[in-house]
């Protein structure tokens, strides 16, 4: 296949871009700055400011499948700046990638089958400890608000003909990257342990799962809509923290209070004080095999 991706320099792309080669899949990203992204990652790269306008023709044109990761990062301090950031990113970025599809379309030399598009299980705003399958209406908080924006101009692919997959993330345990790398040095300290109370849930999944559902979602025609990026067993932070603790052969029972997180990160503090209890519904469902669905075995595997 043909491959085309966005944010491929990011935790999720690099390790996906390997996938496709790995499966024999001609690879092409676009990036703001294709130098760089060809010499990291020793594919075709195309220049593209997601926000300056539709995503580039030459780029798109006789691809069989677009994946787009990109997007400003949310794990981050919220001002209203980067709230406004992590809204346009998403909202206008897909728009603006959507469009390029359209353009490539109307000239009679598309061939793109399906647009699968990043999205966080952020969408589903709080819910405590009830399970959290795709069918659960979205959320009303600001990240939930992003996640509508974002699946919204994701589903205007299918007007074009094509097959849309949204893959709504969890916590992607990797030691290079993510939530995972930031909790390591408290933890290997000896300090780590539950956040604000520690029973909210962490819908967590292996990174290698997440580029898994990825490749299934490129290559399963029968896949379309919403799928929760997590693992089908999602635990409390409180056991996350014990998990991970075992992992590191160290103490986790340093309670992190809520106040503590808060005065950090802001209104960003929510995503680690609330949490969702996503769980797998439809990828299950749809013949997806997990191949670390054990958290302590996952983590082995992500640390070793």
């Amino acid at each position: 296949m043909n491959v085309t991706l966005t944010g491929a320099t990011g935790l999720i792309g690099t390790k996906l871009v390997r996938a496709l080669r790995d499966h024999g899949d001609t690879v092409t990203v676009l990036s703001r700055s294709p130098e760089k992204a060809q010499a990291l990652l020793g594919v075709e790269a195309v220049a593209w400011n997601p926000l300056a306008g539709p995503a580039p023709a030459e780029a798109l044109r006789g691809r069989d499948a677009v994946v787009h990761l990109a997007g400003e990062p949310v794990a981050q301090r919220w001002s209203d700046d980067v709230k406004h950031a992590i809204l346009e990113s998403r909202e206008t970025g897909t728009r603006n990638l959507v469009a390029g599809l359209r353009a490539v379309g109307a000239e009679g030399a598309g061939g793109v089958r399906v647009l699968v598009s990043s999205s966080a299980v952020g969408y589903y705003g709080k819910h405590g400890d009830e399970a959290v399958p795709e069918s659960t209406p979205a959320g009303d908080d600001f990240l939930a608000g992003v996640c509508v924006a974002w699946e919204r101009e994701a589903d205007a692919a299918a007007e074009l003909g094509l097959r849309v997959v949204k893959i709504r993330t969890g916590v992607v345990l990797d030691a290079g990257g993510g939530a995972l790398k930031t909790m390591l040095p408290p933890f290997k300290l000896g300090v780590g342990g539950p956040v604000a109370g520690g029973e909210q849930y962490l819908p967590w999944i292996h990174v290698d799962d997440l580029v898994g559902l990825y490749l299934h979602a490129v290559t399963d025609a029968s896949w379309s809509g919403a799928y929760n990026g997590s693992a089908p067993e999602p635990v409390t932070n409180k056991a996350f923290s014990k998990a991970l603790g075992r992992a590191l052969h160290r103490p986790a029972i340093a309670p992190v209070p809520a106040f503590a997180i808060k005065l950090l990160y802001g209104d960003m503090a929510e995503i680690v004080t609330e949490g969702q209890r996503a769980v797998p519904e439809r990828p299950l469902a749809g013949g997806f095999a997990f191949a670390h669905a054990d958290l302590d075995a996952a983590l082995a595997d992500a640390l070793k």
